[in-house]
């Protein structure tokens, strides 16, 4: 074994000192030793922020049996993977095949052998190494996969917007919007990150309305209406149908957040709790950001006067629900949409997460502070 790396840790459970000491005797110099001379005590190690990497787990004793143990560990999606190698004076075949049945990899019978001993426990280190390794590699490759699809929703979401008349800021503006009103609503962290990450593609229909249209000056006719209110379909179709929950929230937003709570929303003029919560969040986050921005056409509200907007449109427009955790979540709202305001520019993701951090309450220095620091060493 490498010095460079720390020895793997070796539990040892059993109410005898002098099984505890002749198994401590014949792994210490390959492996760190920890001993518990009872359930309670293994079990209290076991949870510890240091679990072990192996259990070496007496059946009899006093108390908790080692039985009950290894069925509570295999029950902790914690602290199941960890291995567990029975060492008993249980020597029948129905009581080795019992121990293995529970969840147990290998079972050793007393008197031991040392040579076995060693054997089984480097043969399941080193298999619980592989498996810790596997799992590790399949995290980072899911991670990698995850913000791949984050990073395409939120270019196609920007694309979206460079054919639109609205600013570049708008979409991550209104989507930390949304994030913040999912929390309030009660909605976790995961929950409200998929959210957050599939707000961008809210617009991406679009892209498949005519420039003559979308670009307007002035105001649409009613042909020009119908036209416009196609954008929620082909965003809708552009993204499809997936089996991943990323994506198929994603589409779900594109698809819905222009329906409205009374049913006199589009495309599907859908109604109340019909019209998926997703919808409904983004609906509240994309209309405060249209109202209190600057846009070509159009000078931004007030605070004061989008409140009373909303105020008018509670139960009209929005779910009455999601207008209070908007509400709820106003003080932070804001705080964003300073830090997100568009005379900063459009900033890359990266410099937005920064300016985020740099710009809170806590730190006077803020962020351009910070930027002009980081630049000037470049």
């Amino acid at each position: 074994m490498s010095p460079l790396l720390p020895k793997q840790c070796v539990l040892v459970v059993d109410d005898s000192p002098e099984n505890i000491e002749l198994l401590s005797e014949v792994l210490r110099d390959d492996y760190r030793v920890r001993v518990a001379t009872s359930g309670e005590k293994a079990l209290k190690i076991v949870y510890s922020d240091e679990p072990p990497d192996l259990i070496l787990l007496d059946i009899m004793m006093p108390g908790i049996s080692g039985l009950e143990i290894c069925r509570r560990l295999k029950a902790n999606p914690d602290r199941r993977r960890i291995p567990i190698i029975f060492v008993t004076a249980m020597s029948s075949t129905e009581d080795e095949q019992r121990g293995l049945d529970t969840g147990a990899v290998d079972y050793i019978t007393k008197p031991i052998s040392p040579p076995i001993v060693k054997a089984r426990v480097r043969t399941h280190l080193a298999l619980y190494d592989q498996s810790r390794e596997l799992e590790r590699m399949v995290r980072q490759r899911t991670l990698e996969l995850l913000t791949t699809r984050q990073q395409i929703i939120r270019r196609l979401g920007r694309a979206a917007e460079f054919k639109d008349n609205e600013t570049g800021n708008h979409v991550l503006r209104m989507s930390h919007y949304a994030r913040l009103i999912a929390l309030a609503h009660g909605l976790g962290e995961e929950a409200a990150n998929i959210i957050f990450n599939t707000a961008p593609m809210h617009d991406i229909g679009k892209i498949g309305i005519p420039d003559a249209i979308l670009l307007k000056p002035g105001k649409l006719d009613a042909a020009e209406w119908q036209v416009m209110h196609q954008h929620p379909i082909m965003g809708a179709e552009i993204i499809g149908k997936h089996d991943n929950e990323l994506l198929e929230t994603a589409r779900i937003i594109a698809l819905t957040h222009h329906e409205k709570w009374d049913g006199s929303g589009y495309p599907q003029q859908l109604a109340g709790e019909a019209i998926p919560l997703e919808g409904r969040i983004v609906a509240i986050a994309d209309v405060f950001d249209a109202l209190v921005s600057v846009r070509p056409y159009k000078a931004a509200v007030s605070l004061e006067a989008a409140l009373q907007y909303f105020d008018e449109q509670t139960g009209r427009h929005f779910d009455p629900t999601l207008i209070a955790a908007f509400k709820s979540a106003l003080p932070e709202i804001l705080r964003i949409k300073e830090i997100y305001a568009d005379e900063n520019g459009a900033l890359t993701d990266l410099e937005f997460h920064i300016k985020e951090i740099y710009d809170h309450k806590d730190n006077p220095q803020g962020y351009p502070a910070i930027i002009a620091s980081t630049e000037s060493g470049l």
